[in-house]
Order: C-alpha cells, then sequence, then structure tokens
C-alpha cells in the first residue's frame, strides 16, 4: 500500500510541470502581450443597433422634459407621447400603471430612420413632425382626484408650448400611453382647452357611458369617477360632440335598455364587434368618417377592443373582439380626419404571454395614430 502511495507521488512530480509549461505556452498564444492593442477605440461602435439600450422611450424617440412651462424647451416638438402611470379607478384587474413602461418596450424594434411602412411607403418618423416622448407624468396612487388634475396639467403645459414647425400647426398635440381608460377624462378636459369640444372615436369592448348612479356613485362620488363612466361624464362637461362613436364594442350592458339610452343621449353610435364581418372594414371605415364629419377628432383606444388571442393583457377582457390587423387596417383608413388628440389605454403588461403579443399591438397601433396626425395638420 505505501508503495503505491510513493509511486503515484512521483509520476505526479514528473507530470504537473509538463501540463504547466503546456498550460502557460497556450496562454501565450491565447492571451494578447500586455503592450499588444487588442482593437482600437475607433474600431468599437455603441451606436449602431442601440435601440435595446439606453434609456427606452417610445420608438426610440428624443426625451424631452415637457413639463417646465418656460421657453427652455420651446419649439421642441410637434407631437408628443406622453405616460400616464394610473390604474386606481378600475373595475377589473390593476396592473395598466405599467401601461405606458410595456408599451414602451413593444415599440423597441421599431427605428425611426428605418420605419417605412410597407404599405405606404411613408415614414412618419421621418416627416414634417418633430416627435419626442416627454416620460411619464407623476401621477399619486392615493387621491384619484388628484391623480387626474396631474395629468391633466401636464397635458396642458405639453400642448401650450410653441411648436416645433408653426406652419403646419402651433399646438403640439399629444399621445397618451395609459394607464387606465380614466385618463382620458383628464385629456379631453385639456384638449377642450386648446381645441374645444370634439367628436370621440372611441374603441372599446365596454361603451364607458355608463352614469355614475350606476357604476361607483351609489357608493361615493369620488366612486363614480371610473374608467367605466369617464365619457358620461365628458359628455356633461359639454367636452365631447353629440357626433362621437364607439367601434368594437361586444360587452354586456347592465341593465335592459337604459344603458343603451344614456349612451346615445350622451352622443354615442355604436359599431359592435361582430359589424366587422357584415360591414367589412371599408364598411366600419366608412361609418366612423361619416359619424364624426369635418369635426375636430379625438381617438381613444382601449387596448381590449382587441380579441383576448392578440391582447390578453388587460383588466377586463371580452371574447369576440378585433385582429390586430382588423383594428389596424381600420385605423389607417381614418386618414384625413383632424386628429387633435389620442391614446391608447388599459394596457397591463402583467398578463401579457412570453411573446409579450399585447404591448407589441400597443405600440403598433400608438404609431398609426401618430401617422394620422401627421398626414393632416392641425391648428386651434
Amino acid at each position: 500500500m505505501t508503495s503505491t502511495i510513493i509511486l503515484a507521488l512521483c509520476i505526479s512530480a514528473q507530470i504537473l510541470p509538463v501540463l504547466s509549461h503546456r498550460n502557460d505556452h497556450a496562454a501565450t498564444h491565447l492571451m494578447p502581450h500586455r503592450h499588444q492593442t487588442f482593437m482600437s477605440d475607433d474600431f468599437i461602435d455603441v451606436t449602431t443597433d442601440s435601440e435595446f439600450f439606453g434609456l427606452t422611450t417610445f420608438a426610440n424617440l428624443p426625451y424631452v422634459n415637457c413639463f417646465r412651462p418656460d421657453d427652455s424647451e420651446a419649439g421642441k416638438y410637434d407631437i408628443a407621447i406622453l405616460g400616464a402611470p394610473f390604474d386606481t379607478s378600475v373595475t377589473g384587474r390593476p396592473g395598466a400603471r405599467f401601461g405606458p413602461a410595456g408599451i414602451r418596450r413593444g415599440s423597441q424594434r421599431i427605428a425611426p430612420g428605418d420605419a417605412w411602412n410597407i404599405y405606404t411607403g411613408e415614414n412618419t418618423f421621418m416627416s414634417w413632425a418633430k416627435i419626442v416622448d416627454c416620460g411619464d407624468v407623476r401621477m399619486t396612487f392615493l387621491d384619484n382626484r388628484i391623480a387626474l388634475k396631474q395629468l391633466e396639467k401636464a397635458h396642458e403645459i405639453i400642448s401650450g408650448q410653441p411648436s416645433s414647425t408653426p406652419a403646419k400647426g402651433h399646438i403640439p398635440r399629444i399621445v397618451v400611453l395609459g394607464g387606465d381608460h380614466t385618463t382620458t377624462l383628464a385629456a379631453l378636459r385639456s384638449t377642450y382647452g386648446r381645441f374645444g369640444a370634439v367628436s370621440v372615436i372611441h374603441f372599446d369592448s365596454h361603451l364607458d357611458t355608463w352614469d355614475p348612479k350606476v357604476l361607483g356613485g351609489d357608493l361615493s362620488t369620488y366612486a363614480g369617477v371610473n374608467h367605466g363612466t369617464f365619457l358620461h361624464i365628458a359628455h356633461e362637461e359639454g367636452l365631447i360632440l353629440n357626433s362621437s362613436i364607439h367601434a368594437a364594442v361586444r360587452a354586456p350592458v347592465m341593465r335592459e335598455k337604459d344603458d343603451l339610452s344614456n349612451d346615445h343621449r350622451c352622443g354615442f353610435s355604436i359599431i359592435t364587434a361582430r359589424d366587422i364581418d357584415l360591414m367589412g372594414s371599408r364598411g366600419v371605415i366608412d361609418a366612423l368618417k361619416k359619424r364624426v364629419g369635418n369635426n375636430k377628432v379625438y381617438i381613444s383606444l382601449d387596448i381590449d377592443s382587441l380579441d383576448p388571442a392578440f391582447a390578453p393583457a388587460t383588466g377586463t377582457s371580452e371574447p369576440g373582439g378585433w385582429s390586430t390587423r382588423e383594428m389596424l387596417t381600420v385605423i389607417d383608413g381614418l386618414k384625413g380626419l383632424q386628429v387633435v388628440g389620442a391614446d391608447v389605454v388599459e394596457v397591463a403588461p402583467i398578463y401579457d404571454n412570453p411573446g409579450e403579443t399585447t404591448v407589441l399591438a400597443a405600440a403598433e397601433i400608438v404609431q398609426s395614430l401618430l401617422t394620422l396626425m401627421v398626414q393632416m395638420p392641425i391648428d386651434s
């Protein structure tokens, strides 16, 4: 036993120096000399394909601090992206406060210089309009009244700055990334101050014109302001015209007749989700255009207008909605409308699938809304 151990030690003593020499020899070939430059600084490129790095803005657009009402940011933009991280007025699943970040993440694949539309040959980001991302509004989650005031004030400040291209319109326009749908109320209040009452094109599976007495108001006035009553309130405040319209509606109503009659009183007509099967995309487009006419238009899109198969990440999903392709076809068909403001809301990324189909769809829809604004310059 002792002789075996001694023999093994002797063999190890002979082999280890050889292995060490071989490793040292290999290292001299693998590692550069201490004075050798591995590659020059000029070779290093940190700009190409950098859309997945650095600060995440929508479609890798420039970030501008838009919240200071002074001349420091004057003339910096024509159209602004604005995040509204708010979800404390929902009646279903929360999570839309993370919607702005999710939509921006879904837009990372969009590079402004490479965004030439295969259908139109146009590039919204290379047009006359200077488009920027203003980041998110600071919105408290402790008091909904204050939160909505914060969004309204931010919206007013951004739209109150001189535009970058006055010849195409003196008032910057805004696309809001929500956030639950109550945020549209704050945006409409601000929009009214710049453009007056507007026709609303409302893509949603729900009506959202419920009387607060029916939804929340029986608890308190505070509770009556929510993502199912905001359009009723907007009508009562005179913010919207009686030429507004819903599209992709399919959710049940709470009362047999009164909800629909109240919706009509609030100035809305309805295109249901299944109407697209009968009318086709062209029929839907024509109906929307006919309804709003030459009025100034605000487009509000709840992501639950899409079928859950395409956009599961939302708080109140309803089966039987439109596909992403159908929605994009309809929105793109609205070219020529005077779109003064828009939003995409109710995106709750926590419920998305591994492929993130919801935030991808939301980002593409935002791009289409920006395109409508670029295609139709508007002044006050």
